[in-house]
């Protein structure tokens, strides 16, 4: 055999060696925690034979502790790009088979390397966290290389998309890489996060908790807010990531891929005329709303399970990928309340930083009251939303199905914070507040004089009711563009959108605004 020959023979079985990462028992140790490898994930993420691998052959450089003897092709995170529906992305994900997925300084070069890479070439980075945190022996250069791959975080906020997918361990430092992207997405009864661990817990605090209730997927998702997504299975994980790239776009200076539409863009919903009910008291479901709106009737929810009185995530109306924003009725009236305003303006700033239009969907009677929501910062988290939907520069379209009350309405995409096409249904009540809230006010002194305070009080409601309870009043002073029948939303908004496309605004030169955080 050649020289040449040998050195290919070599390099195939160097090649063969990386792609078993930590050996045959740690791989079926991973997947009798029913958990897959770095590289089956990847495979399962991105188109079939897409995967550019990088940096295969790199090792750590640590002998501390006899680490010397722990030397694994590739250092414990598979790192590259490849296609979702043959659009370019970049990849990492940690390998817990080799050193428990542990970040070494080198292991953080070759994530570092390939955000930069990412950043380079305008494409979206994906990570897949399984880790049980920095490598211990290799002290304060493992916090270092934390410290790099964070830094790259902050830089590419609002430059490409980020998206991380916790598919195990994810604790202390480690935690904030994925705070700091765009989405997250939490494996569940498999994956946790979380900063301080259930014995340290217990040390300092003395609480018994486990792992699952620290920082499980479901707390997570219902308590914290801190995920957007979770999955029972990694073949269904794989599938959102691949759906939630689908609606965004390469980066902030482009727009989102449009898909052929075949649903009529003209299509009436008549039981949208009929889905308010009469007792304004009484909820419907917004989802039916949404469902019967976008096209196919295809709504990508984010953080579904946190927040419920407000709903926001992905549609598209013939073809263009939209941001959804609606209050919902059928939790807390659709109040607005720190969590609800916190993650509206979270997906509002996500959304204008990558050219994806608003559309929002308004029915709600005000901010939740009470000290429990006034002691959390409800001015500063409702400030949040207002402020997202102030500064955000896409085209918005807002539609008003009912109620609209007082702060709630300002915050919710209003005329005056440059909402460009403002629609009401017949059945909106734009107003400083409901109709008995604000009798109370204005004839309190003649409630008490009168014979009968409930009759004289119940007179003057349906009066107010008939005066200000209605669009018209708004339309009149050009807050709304116009009043809509419900079965013909689809089509307005659509038209609407085709009209913003070419919108150009820029907000005042600054280095960056002050939101209050």
């Amino acid at each position: 055999m050649s020289n040449q020959l040998e050195r290919i023979k070599e390099l195939v079985e160097l090649r063969a060696k990386a792609r078993m990462g930590g050996g045959e028992k740690a791989i079926e140790k991973q997947h009798a925690r029913g958990k897959y490898t770095a590289r089956e994930r990847i495979d399962m993420l991105l188109d079939e034979g897409s995967f550019e691998e990088m940096d295969m052959f790199k090792l750590h450089r640590c002998t501390n502790f006899g680490m010397e003897k722990k030397q694994y092709l590739g250092d414990g995170v598979v790192t590259g790009s490849g296609t979702i529906d043959g659009r370019l992305v970049y990849v990492f994900a940690q390998d817990f088979t080799v050193n428990g997925g542990s970040l070494s300084e080198t292991m953080a070069e070759k994530i570092c390397k390939v955000m930069d890479q990412a950043m380079k070439m305008g494409a979206p980075c994906i990570g897949i966290n399984d880790s049980g945190g920095a490598r211990i022996q290799e002290g304060i250069n493992a916090l270092g290389g934390y410290a790099n791959i964070f830094q790259r975080n902050i830089e590419a906020s609002g430059v490409i998309p980020q998206i991380s997918g916790i598919f195990g361990p994810c604790a202390g430092g480690a935690v904030y890489s994925p705070a700091l992207t765009d989405f997250i997405l939490m494996m569940e009864n498999t994956s946790y996060m979380f900063l301080t661990g259930p014995k340290v817990v217990k040390t300092v605090t003395g609480e018994d908790v486990s792992q699952e209730d620290l920082g499980g997927a479901s707390v997570h998702a219902s308590k914290s807010g801190v995920t957007h997504f979770t999955a029972e299975t990694e073949e269904e994980a794989m599938q959102m990531l691949r759906t939630l790239i689908g609606y965004i776009p390469q980066n902030n200076m482009e727009e989102a891929p449009r898909v052929a539409c075949e649903d009529p863009i003209d299509r009436l919903e008549d039981f949208l005329n009929e889905i308010i009910p009469d007792n304004p008291n009484q909820a419907y479901d917004m989802y039916e709303v949404i469902g019967a709106i976008v096209d196919n009737g295809e709504f990508f929810e984010v953080q579904p399970d946190y927040a419920k009185n407000i709903i926001v995530g992905f549609a598209r109306f013939n073809g263009q990928s939209v941001g959804v924003i609606a209050n919902q009725p059928k939790c807390y009236a659709g109040v607005l309340d720190c969590n609800a305003s916190r993650k509206g303006a979270r997906f509002v700033r996500f959304c204008d930083a990558f050219n994806i239009p608003l559309v929002t969907l308004v029915d709600v009677p005000g901010f939740l009251p009470g000290t429990g929501q006034e002691y959390n910062a409800v001015i500063l988290h409702g400030a949040k939303l207002l402020y997202a939907y102030g500064e955000a520069t896409v085209p918005k379209v807002t539609v008003t199905l009912r109620k609209s009350y007082g702060g709630s309405h300002i915050v919710m995409s209003c005329k005056q914070l440059r909402g460009d096409i403002n629609y009401a249904w017949p059945s909106a009540e734009i107003a400083v507040m409901g109709a008995s809230g604000a009798v109370a006010v204005l004839y309190a002194k003649g409630a008490k004089e009168a014979e009968d305070p409930k009759a004289f009080l119940e007179e003057k409601e349906a009066e107010y009711n008939k005066l200000f309870t209605n669009p018209y009043q708004a339309a009149k002073y050009g807050y709304i563009d116009d009043v809509i029948e419900p079965r013909n939303t689809r089509f307005r908004v659509i038209r609407a959108l085709a009209q913003l496309q070419t919108k150009k605004l820029l907000n005042p030169v600054k280095k960056h605004g002050n939101i209050p955080l």
